[in-house]
């Protein structure tokens, strides 16, 4: 039997969208939407602006209001780069910090609840594949 590659695509997303959808309340009790989330999640890995819309293919425009909704809510700061003083760096702020944990862990916790229905060999596969899959060939 032949597998769909686009088929699995589409489980995978279905999959993270409930999972998204199933933590979302958590996410709103930290005063976070789903893809401000996901900003915050990334600013430690990529501390500018242009970096994030890249890691997360956004636009760039739609990083913008994510990073000022993310300032406003005291979850991350902008500061001068001191290599280059014409850019900003995003840098997490505590309460960012605890958010961003608090919002991982619920997403981890409901994710868990998904891999408990597959043993732990699956699992280990499945993680085998992913890593895979994410390896370019050189």
């Amino acid at each position: 039997m032949t597998v769909d590659g686009a088929r699995l695509w589409t489980l995978n997303q279905r999959l993270l969208s409930v999972v998204m959808d199933a933590c979302a309340q958590e996410l709103a009790e930290l005063g976070l939407e789903t893809k401000e989330f996901f900003v915050l999640a990334e600013v430690e890995a990529s501390p500018y602006p242009a970096e994030v819309a890249t890691a997360l293919l956004l636009p760039k425009a739609t990083v913008t209001v994510y990073v000022r909704n993310l300032v406003a809510k005291g979850f991350i700061r902008r500061e001068i780069d001191d290599a280059d003083l014409r850019r900003h760096r995003l840098a997490l702020t505590t309460e960012g910090v605890e958010a961003r944990d608090r919002a991982l862990a619920a997403l981890a916790s409901e994710y868990d609840r998904r891999l408990a229905r597959i043993t732990p060999q699956d699992r280990t596969e499945l993680q085998r594949i992913l890593q895979e899959m994410l390896t370019l060939p050189t």
